[in-house]
């Protein structure tokens, strides 16, 4: 749509006008369907996911190897899944409204190697490429103990190739801390919003940081371009990557076999609702993919997004998807999440995953930041911003329940609901900035 078209179209649109007036929204999709009529749209399949399981199995030997923090769970990259029971009573508090069933958080916060979300695909994509070009090489192959990849012999073979990528902080973590390790030559592109200490991380890392005074977009664009000159250059796109998608996927899979450990029941009379902070939509929607393959239609997969960066609310909603940006309704996309400060969508995710997606919403900074505070004050434990978008949900979902009703979801079954927060990063926030988040957070209740 070009933009002399926008302002008429926003006006018909109520929506689009609360977007630009920056409200808090909550969005219930109306075209949101069922696994089976949704799952053709994405185009991967039950066995993608499962292909992605077993890769990352091989490379489990390796990842110990060279990370140690990730040898109690023999390599395997996961997160643990907790109650928060005073967060929940906290919030009742907060909103008014007691919440039915259960609150949990699952803390991809707190993941090893990089302490985000982004420890999922971007690891992922690159263990994906380093096996391709070491199977093509004649030097591994699917049968051995990977192990061996943590050599100089592989540490040469891998220096001969460059990867890059675009990103507003922890995709860039992921990538750059597994791409050193491995011996690849690693730029990663850095827009205006990531912070300090991320680029410093990686740096002692050595990787190569380019920052941009740009946001998201910019510093994505440049880094395909400096791919595209370079035949030995690998791009990781975060906006398209089906490879990054799968990474995700995964951990439906292995959330389901958390829940059966802890007697977690979840069917028509006990759904899931699962919370996830959007920025281009790649982690939650792989997330949100994995999710309806282990749990079916009983499983209800909510975005959540800053009033200053709905790019991905912006996208399903009006149908355009990566063809409209935040900007083009004169919204800044300037927010504290940086994880989520993105203008446009993945129109990839987009397309995609839009039927199997039930609700979106977006909130303030002060609103994430007050969450944070609580956190920390009612569980003792700390996030970065951006893992707090998710935290509102539950209590934004119960306030519907007429939307509810619509998607089959009854006031009994809500009482007996999982609620489930994705906790996405904050595991590696050094303790100087953590204390700027908590003062903000304390300031913000």
């Amino acid at each position: 749509m070009q933009k002399s078209q926008i302002q008429p179209w926003v006006a018909q649109h109520p929506l689009l006008q609360r977007m630009v007036a920056l409200e808090p929204i909550t969005w219930f999709n109306p075209r949101a369907t069922t696994l089976a009529a949704g799952l053709p749209h994405v185009g991967l399949t039950a066995a993608d996911v499962a292909a992605a399981e077993q890769r990352l199995a091989r490379f489990a030997p390796y990842l110990a190897a060279a990370f140690p923090e990730t040898q109690p769970t023999g390599g395997i990259i996961e997160s643990d899944l907790v109650a928060i029971p005073a967060m929940q009573q906290a919030l009742d508090r907060r909103f008014g409204l007691r919440l039915g069933g259960k609150l949990l958080l699952k803390k991809d916060s707190h993941l090893p190697i990089s302490g985000s979300i982004k420890a999922r695909g971007g690891i992922y994509e690159v263990l994906t490429h380093a096996e391709t070009l070491a199977l093509e090489a004649g030097l591994l192959q699917t049968g051995d103990d990977y192990t061996r990849l943590f050599s100089d012999e592989f540490r040469q073979f891998f220096s001969q190739y460059r990867i890059a990528v675009g990103s507003t902080g922890n995709l860039g973590l992921s990538i750059g801390i597994i791409s050193a390790r491995l011996g690849f030559d690693v730029s990663v592109h850095m827009s205006a919003d990531a912070r300090a200490w991320k680029k410093q991380k990686l740096r002692e890392n050595g990787v190569t940081v380019v920052e941009y005074a740009e946001d998201y977009g910019v510093a994505v664009e440049q880094g395909r371009k400096q791919a595209a000159n370079d035949p030995r250059c690998f791009f990781i796109d975060d906006e398209n990557s089906q490879t990054l998608f799968l990474g995700y996927a995964v951990a439906g899979g292995r959330l389901k076999r958390q829940f059966a450990e802890q007697g977690i029941v979840v069917d028509a009379q006990h759904p899931l609702f699962v919370y996830l902070p959007c920025g281009v939509g790649g982690g939650p929607g792989g997330v949100a993919f994995g999710l309806k393959l282990a749990f079916g239609d009983h499983v209800h997969c909510i975005f959540a997004e800053p009033t200053h960066s709905p790019c991905m609310l912006l996208g399903v909603y009006s149908g355009l998807h990566d063809g409209i940006a935040v900007q083009d309704l004169g919204i800044d996309n300037r927010t504290a999440a940086d994880g989520l400060a993105v203008g446009r969508a993945s129109g990839f995710v987009g397309r995609a995953m839009e039927r199997l997606l039930s609700a979106f919403y977006t909130l303030s900074d002060e609103e994430m930041f007050a969450l944070l505070g609580l956190l920390d004050k009612h569980e003792h434990l700390q996030l970065e911003p951006s893992a707090l978008a998710g935290m509102a949900g539950p209590w934004r979902v119960a306030a519907h329940v007429k939307a509810l009703s619509e998607q089959g979801i009854n006031a009994e079954s809500l009482a007996q609901a999982t609620h489930l927060v994705w906790a996405t990063g904050g595991g590696m926030v050094p303790p100087a900035e953590m204390a700027k988040y908590l003062a903000a957070g304390q300031a913000a209740e």
